[in-house]
């Protein structure tokens, strides 16, 4: 009978995100995180992803305590899952990681172990556990959908991931062609990145979440200079650029720094109100942005998330209103919230000064 178990066990080779080709056997039950936020890209594709996790890191309970509360009202194991890291490279216990006694290791070289972390790495592979790479930052237009696919492979749930595929690929489609056969004038554009938090301006370049901005039709004026994917570009930089759209970021992981705050559980009242404190401060109150109203703000967190086709479509309303008057992030958070999503994402997570533009 044990042999004859065994022989039932499934064994694949996936390639992941970065060319590697792994051998996974399923079922997979036990899966160790190389980041906390993850688990929401698990809950996309499984209907009780903590059932699945052998071990975390801490970073989702230590910086979104709302969605963590969400999740534990939901599934209340949560609590016992053992934290093996805070959320960085760094911080990453591999001891701990194995001790769990995972069938597999979901990495995605976010804020955890990176294909850098080669000893890790090795580590894990020399102890039979294999390693898989998701990637939801460094190139999100490219590897979302790679992503998704992979994750339902690995975890034989290769139905629901295409389910959300669909979603993502319908939207930014329609984005892509309409834009193709438009051919419109792109706005410039400063994505403020964490806004409030510090003096102006750390921006994204054309990576990360930057990427979102050219994909819906603007001009990303920091992309112009940076050649990192986030860095400074200066306040004298963007005044003397003047750009048209305004657009921050920001999460409840600014919350009590003066930063703006959006998110899980936020009121959207509350996050106008610290957009406009934002842009009034000295040299943003007099671009052009602010100057015609153009002022928008964007969870941060959805430069790390599946479904961040839903800032695709908030940014592409903001550059184009006219051009997609008809696209509707609200109806599609709706959607998702109804048919994909186990525990929904109920918050603000953009806004606009004009609340006209939401």
């Amino acid at each position: 009978m044990p042999r004859r178990a065994k022989a039932a066990r499934d064994v694949i080779t996936v390639t992941d995100v970065v060319g590697r080709r792994v051998e996974i056997t399923r079922p997979v039950k036990r899966i160790v995180l190389g980041e906390g936020r993850q688990l929401m890209t698990l809950a996309l594709v499984h209907p009780d992803p903590v059932s699945l996790l052998a071990g975390w890191p801490g970073d989702l309970i230590r910086q979104d305590k709302v969605t963590y509360g969400r999740y534990r009202e939901k599934f209340p194991a949560i609590d016992g899952i053992p934290i093996v890291g805070r959320g960085s490279e760094e911080s990453f216990s591999i001891e701990q990681a194995l001790a769990t006694a995972p069938d597999v290791a979901i990495l995605s070289g976010g804020y955890g172990p990176s294909l850098r972390s080669s000893e890790t790495i090795a580590r894990f592979e020399a102890a039979g556990v294999p390693v898989v790479f998701l990637d939801l930052v460094a190139k999100p237009l490219d590897n979302t959908v790679p992503s998704l696919r992979l994750l339902g492979r690995v975890l034989g749930r290769e139905d629901a991931a295409e389910t959300v595929v669909r979603f993502h690929e319908s939207r930014a489609f329609l984005i892509r062609d309409r834009l193709a056969d438009a051919k419109p004038v792109a706005p410039t554009v400063l994505m403020h990145a964490h806004a409030g938090l510090n003096d102006c301006c750390n921006a994204p370049g054309r990576a990360t979440i930057g990427a979102f901005i050219d994909a819906a039709g603007g001009h990303n004026i920091a992309a112009d200079v940076l050649k990192t994917p986030f860095g400074p570009i200066g306040l004298e930089y963007v005044i003397r650029r003047d750009p048209e759209v305004y657009v921050g970021t920001g999460g409840v992981h600014l919350a009590g720094t003066g930063g703006l705050v959006l998110g899980p559980g936020v009121d959207a009242a509350d996050s106008r109100a610290k957009l406009q404190s934002v842009v009034r401060s000295p040299g943003l109150a007099d671009i052009a942005a602010v100057r015609t109203g153009r002022v928008h703000g964007l969870w941060h967190l959805f430069g790390n998330f599946p479904l961040n086709v839903l800032a695709l479509e908030a940014l592409a309303r903001w550059f184009h209103p006219k051009l997609f008057a008809d696209v509707a992030p609200d109806a599609s958070l709706k959607l998702a919230n109804d048919t994909l999503l186990p525990v929904p994402m109920t918050g603000t997570y953009w806004v606009s000064l004009d609340s006209g533009g939401r």
